[in-house]
């Protein structure tokens, strides 16, 4: 046990060690080909914070296994979002509420869709492939409207002065570094996870949406967390944003085409964890319009529910007795609770906004 232990942790540090040399090693190349710092940041960097959950999903996907993005995705929104803002209140930009958060609910409505028939053929996996090509594109089209104000942001978090990683074979070899970790740290996180699954008498479905889920989204926590206590508070929401996205578009994108008859989905994720994760991302659209803040008692109340959410599955892959109860309680006070708060909050604010005459 202790040995699966040690990969598993070692499986983490290469993932984490492997999209950092791979994001450093391409921006670097990028810029020095005059590339701006704008669009490396919103493509090469922001893809990169993802790089983990797209080794471990394509490795997992070889082996018949569909469930991480899911469990990260919702990982990302309840734990990222709710720990971040214990730290400070988050401010949510009015751009994520009009364009980012649309964009992640019809993302994973669209996979709700086309995994409906309990597979994602490779037919659906080039529709999410293409959508992420044109949304990537879209941005870069949209960058070179932005105020100079953001361009010189991104210019002080992409651009790092010249060192030892300013000449283009080191940033060759970091790239290729960057790969081969994550391809090593993926192989050994899937091989201990499922060794843990057998080890404590669970599935590896259960595994796969939470320890591995919230593994792979390390480098998320590290953006989001370290973001908002440097100040940067619209950063750490805006990142889980954008990374929810790509993990729909990019990491099921590619899983479903290297898979080889299809990616087939697990009858309880398409019964449950599918439908959590949309909701989740449905909330966040009144979380964020109301107050355009989330603060220390709406972070709370996110990680809250994603720790009912593991609850959830531990009882349920234990077969305990205190599901059917449990189970009770959440559908019967807690969500119909959380609806009518939503509705309130969205109600309050149209309230003290109202819409002004055009004349």
């Amino acid at each position: 046990m202790l040995n699966h232990v040690l990969f598993f942790v070692l499986g983490l540090v290469a993932l984490v060690a492997g999209a950092e040399a791979l994001v450093r090693g391409a921006s670097k190349i990028a810029l020095s080909l005059g590339v701006s710092s704008l669009v490396v940041g919103l493509t090469i960097v922001a893809f990169g914070t993802s790089a983990p959950e797209v080794a471990v999903s394509v490795g997992a996907a070889l082996q018949g296994n569909s469930d991480i993005v899911v469990g990260s995705n919702i990982f990302n929104v309840l734990f990222i979002l709710g720990a971040s803002a214990l730290i400070a209140p988050l401010v949510v930009h009015s751009q994520l509420i009009r364009q980012e958060v649309p964009i992640m609910i019809g993302a994973s409505l669209l996979l709700l869709v086309v995994v409906l028939d309990g597979t994602l053929g490779r037919a659906d996996a080039g529709l999410l492939l293409a959508l992420l090509i044109g949304y990537t594109v879209f941005l870069i089209r949209q960058s070179r409207a932005e105020t100079k104000e953001i361009r010189d942001e991104y210019d002080s978090g992409v651009r790092r002065p010249a060192g030892w990683d300013s000449h283009w074979a080191v940033q060759v070899l970091l790239i290729a570094v960057g790969l081969g970790l994550l391809v090593l740290g993926s192989n050994w996180l899937v091989d201990a996870s499922v060794a843990f699954a057998r080890a404590l008498g669970v599935s590896d479905l259960v595994i796969g949406l939470t320890i591995i889920a919230a593994g792979t989204s390390m480098p998320e926590v590290a953006t989001s967390v370290m973001a908002a206590i440097r100040g940067a508070r619209d950063i750490a929401v805006g990142n889980v944003i954008g990374s929810n996205t790509f993990n729909i578009l990019g990491c099921l994108g590619v899983s479903g085409l290297v898979s080889g008859q299809g990616l087939a989905i697990a009858p309880a994720v398409m019964n449950f964890d599918i439908w959590v994760m949309l909701a989740v991302a449905i909330a966040c659209l009144p979380v964020f319009v109301a107050g355009r803040e989330i603060g220390r008692g709406k972070g709370l109340l996110f990680l809250a529910y994603y720790v009912a959410y593991v609850a959830y599955l531990v009882l349920d892959a234990r077969g305990h007795d205190l599901l059917p109860k449990f189970s009770a309680i959440m559908l019967g006070f807690v969500l119909p609770i959380t609806i009518v708060t939503l509705v309130a909050m969205l109600i309050r604010h149209q309230s003290s906004n109202p819409p002004t005459d055009a004349g």
